[in-house]
């Protein structure tokens, strides 16, 4: 059972790499674009759920494992909820923001206790990290049960970071396992990390071309609104 969920893990995941980077570049809302961002999704939530249960079952750094993989899945339910055409219930957005609370929680309690007990460990700074991702999802999910459904240029700027953070996560993971598999002059950490970069420096471009756009209009409608005011008096 072991191997099966493992082999179904590691071809999810692949997949979901695979098609999550097609989506990231792709031309946003085209047909290629929806097609490989619903095979992420699917791919996505269940690589990070198999995984869930294999740490849980099998101890491989479930302390660690476990909340990634909740942070992964609930970044990338959240993220496609903010985009369908049906708002979830207020219960949803509840329960999305306590399970990002409780992944917060989590890697808090292990990167602070690890640095307590003066140990060293590889873990501290992802937990940290995936900590900062955990509050600022919960803070946007805070944010959308107190003012309601996003709209316009921050609807997709939240659509496009949770995404994008889900398959950073998932670009770590595999990043990992880099040294198992490139030829030895290929094993240096700028290589490790060039899946992540490209990530997060594609996430960064979108979110300018969301904040500029949304600028410009609003740099166009203001002359408009005057113009109708001047005319009114």
């Amino acid at each position: 059972m072991r191997i099966t969920l493992m082999t179904v893990h590691i071809f999810t995941g692949g997949l979901g790499l695979l098609s999550g980077f097609v989506a990231l570049y792709a031309a946003k809302g085209a047909k290629l674009h929806r097609a490989s961002g619903t095979v992420f999704v699917y791919s996505m939530v269940t690589m990070a759920m198999l995984g869930v249960a294999i740490a849980a079952l099998w101890g491989r750094a479930a302390s660690v494992n476990v909340p990634a993989g909740l942070l992964t899945t609930y970044l990338v339910i959240t993220s496609l909820t903010t985009v369908t055409p049906t708002h979830p219930s207020r219960r949803t957005h509840v329960a999305l923001l306590l399970v990002a609370l409780a992944v917060a929680a989590a890697m808090l309690w292990l990167g602070i206790g690890t640095i307590l007990r003066g140990k060293s460990s590889a873990f501290v700074a992802p937990a940290f990290i995936f900590a900062a991702v955990a509050l600022l999802g919960g803070a946007g999910d805070v944010r959308v049960l107190r003012s309601g459904a996003l709209t316009g240029g921050r609807r997709l700027a939240r659509h496009l970071w949770r995404m994008s953070a889900a398959l950073m996560i998932a670009s770590l993971s595999f990043s990992v396992r880099l040294p198992r598999i490139l030829p030895a002059p290929l094993r240096t950490p700028v290589v490790y990390s060039l899946p992540t970069l490209a990530v997060l420096g594609t996430m960064i471009y979108w979110l300018w071309r969301v904040r500029s756009r949304q600028s410009r209009r609003g740099r166009v409608a203001l002359p408009r609104a005057d113009a109708l005011a001047t005319g009114a008096v």
